[in-house]
């Protein structure tokens, strides 16, 4: 994934000369927001790098706000970045669940959440672009918290972030969400972390998840699409060293499913 604070003309180059497939674009402020990037100018670069690219989008966009003016902005920013990642080739955007509305009760926040996205994925379709959820840290990590917005919105793919599977919770929740959610998953994210609440990002071996096993699961389960590295490493070696392990991995993981 790009650093939203950097020029993304450089984060695609060093993404090239890791030999990296495709970049998962977020589509953020500073650098890059959808107002201070042209469409026709990312998509030269992406051709030029030889690059696919998956849709990120900010984390914290109050989806669920009880303001309504709040909500309904943050929809008119993911739906501005629909339509750039539609311009761009882009066929899977994510958006993350908002789940800080306080003194508000639980199927209300999920009410609100499920407006957002219905309208979002109405809206995305038709460009091309298929809308998928993130699981977060907190009240969106296991099955039957993202099952009513799922089962709200078939049309809905899953985001797995794997890394999140191991936060916040006694064991990861990525085993149950593979196998429950397996026909749903439309992308993936891999990072380490050492559990408890701290989303380290480290590089594959420097934590606690044992990935070898989520990933025959995710063999087994049929996946066979994108899988972002979301190692934010400032030394690009552990970078490298992941992209490495995680294809060795991967490969292995053909084997023993």
């Amino acid at each position: 994934m790009n650093h939203p604070g950097e020029p993304l003309a450089r984060e695609l180059a060093w993404m090239a000369e890791l030999k990296l497939d495709f970049i998962d674009l977020t589509l953020e402020p500073p650098a890059a927001a959808t107002w201070s990037l042209q469409p026709a100018e990312v998509s030269r670069m992406l051709r030029d790098h030889g690059l696919g690219v998956v849709g990120h989008t900010a984390f914290y966009l109050p989806i669920a706000s009880s303001f309504e003016s709040l909500r309904r902005a943050a929809l008119d920013e993911l739906k501005r970045a629909a339509e750039f990642f539609a311009k761009i080739g882009a066929k899977w955007m994510n958006v993350h669940p908002d789940g800080h509305a306080p003194f508000i009760d639980e199927p209300t926040i999920v009410l609100r959440n499920v407006s957002t996205l219905r309208e979002l994925v109405e809206f995305a379709a038709p460009l091309g672009v298929g809308i998928m959820l993130e699981n977060v840290p907190g009240r969106f990590n296991t099955v039957p918290q993202l099952t009513p917005i799922l089962d709200a919105i078939p049309q809905l793919g899953l985001h797995l972030d794997i890394g999140h599977c191991n936060l916040g919770l006694e064991r990861s929740s990525a085993p149950e969400m593979i196998a429950h959610f397996r026909r749903r998953i439309a992308h993936v994210h891999v990072h380490d972390n050492r559990g408890g609440h701290a989303d380290l990002h480290l590089a594959i071996g420097m934590g606690q998840i044992d990935l070898a096993q989520h990933l025959r699961e995710l063999r087994r389960s049929g996946y066979d699409q994108t899988i972002t590295l979301e190692v934010f490493a400032p030394d690009r070696h552990f970078l490298g060293y992941s992209r490495d392990r995680l294809r060795e991995m991967w490969n292995a993981a053909a084997t023993a499913a």
